[in-house]
């Protein structure tokens, strides 16, 4: 291991680790590869080829190892640690824990719970249970009623403070379904295909996009039971999302075209971001500028007819002008136009349209497109302001971009406010 690790390269180092007689024989290609997030040949390129040089990709698969930091090449700080990769856990613990959420909806919330939620579900189960009793409505107003609270809290708070009431709100759908009506199970499983939907995506802010997939999943399923066609493309629209943070373009691509061309009459505001989002595609394909803004331009004229129309189409979407302009800011940064992405993410980041959390997410990404622009004391400043709204939300998936900013800044890291942005990620 250490011969490998004095090369600085980490496809050495994850072969020395496979190979290792402590594991008694070779752990096979495609386990080591589940448990770094990757596919089984992207491991065998990663090995063979080139050094990998992205210090998030770098700073995670170390955590997941958990490689001594003293025998590293580069730093690997606490803070950083703490919130870029799983804090305590490696990836096949994650995948255990998915598996136990997973067993646990399948006994519709009566089993025992995941191990990392289970004083909070049990204490939050029983205050839901005891809140339905004395709710005036029916069973399904108070379970939406209990979602719309739960989203709020994600806004304002981050996922870690939504995401036991989440759940606990479908295990509770799950165990009511049992005991209605045809009709109100139906609206039921709406309601918690929504739930999934949204506990999906508390997953996927805290970088556990094996739990986000599963619950994606789940939310498809009963979409599909609930006979919701709008909600199942919306789903694929989720995906298509999540598909970003993996920089998978085509994957990105094709599912947004897919949402987009499925046979379900989505909400003129729900197509507006379908249609941004196949910008954005085509954009991170190398599809012309012209064609990447014939999107956003239709993307605009269908949100201009979204708001001017009463709604009350069932499937809520947050899509906003605020909302438009950050992703078509994503879309000027992959298609090559910093510039432009950066003063597109100030007109939005200097209102008050976005949550606590969002702001510190497209303050990370406005900080990647000065740093890309050649602006290096302008992302530093930018990045160090959304470290702070990271660490209050504990938002991962905002602390991995702003790790992926200071890489980029590395040419300018002698630099006053570099120097300093490195310290505040410092413990």
């Amino acid at each position: 291991m250490r011969d490998a690790l004095a090369t600085w390269h980490m496809g050495r180092v994850i072969f020395a680790y496979r190979s290792h007689p402590h594991h008694g024989q070779p752990l096979p290609q495609e386990l080591v590869a589940n448990w770094l997030d990757m596919t089984q040949a992207q491991l065998s390129r990663i090995e063979k080829g080139a050094a990998p040089e992205q210090l998030s990709k770098l700073v995670r698969w170390a955590q997941i190892l958990r490689i001594p930091p003293q025998l590293l090449w580069f730093k690997l700080p606490e803070a950083d640690a703490a919130l870029v990769a799983p804090p305590t856990e490696n990836v096949s613990a994650t995948g255990n824990n998915t598996l136990a959420l997973a067993r646990w909806l399948a006994s519709d919330g009566s089993g025992t719970p995941p191990i990392s939620h289970c004083d909070d579900l049990e204490q939050v189960g029983r205050a839901l249970e005891d809140a339905r009793r004395y709710f005036d409505g029916t069973v399904v107003e108070f379970f939406r009623g209990q979602l719309d609270r739960c989203k709020r809290d994600d806004g304002t708070h981050g996922p870690a403070e939504a995401l036991p009431l989440t759940l606990a709100v479908l295990g509770a759908i799950r165990r009511h379904s049992r005991d209605v009506s045809s009709e109100v199970r139906r609206q039921l499983l709406a309601v918690g295909a929504d739930g999934a939907e949204f506990a999906g995506w508390l997953y996927r802010d805290l970088q556990d996009p094996l739990t986000a997939t599963f619950l994606y999943d789940r939310a498809m399923e009963w979409a599909q039971a609930a006979g919701s066609l709008p909600m199942q493309g919306y789903v694929l629209l989720k995906k298509s999302q999540m598909s970003y943070d993996s920089r998978d373009a085509g994957i990105l691509l094709s599912l947004a075209q897919a949402a987009k061309e499925g046979p379900w009459q989505l909400p003129v505001r729900v197509q507006a971001e379908v249609v941004q989002q196949e910008a954005l595609g085509l954009a991170m394909t190398g599809e012309s500028m012209a064609a990447v803004e014939k999107g956003l331009d239709t993307a605009q004229q269908l949100l201009t007819r979204a708001n001017g129309s009463a709604g009350g189409d069932g499937l809520v979407s947050y899509f906003s002008e605020g909302t438009l302009l950050v992703r078509s800011a994503c879309c000027y940064t992959e298609a090559g136009k910093p510039h432009r992405a950066a003063e597109l993410f100030g007109q939005v980041l200097a209102g008050d349209s976005l949550s606590r959390r969002d702001s510190g997410f497209f303050g990370a990404r406005q900080a990647k497109a000065f740093a890309l622009g050649g602006e290096p004391d302008e992302a530093a400043a930018v990045a160090e302001t959304s470290v702070a709204v990271a660490r209050e939300t504990r938002s991962e998936r905002t602390m991995n971009v702003i790790v992926d900013v200071v890489r980029t800044l590395d040419p300018w890291r002698h630099r006053p406010k570099v120097k300093h942005l490195r310290d505040v990620l410092m413990p």
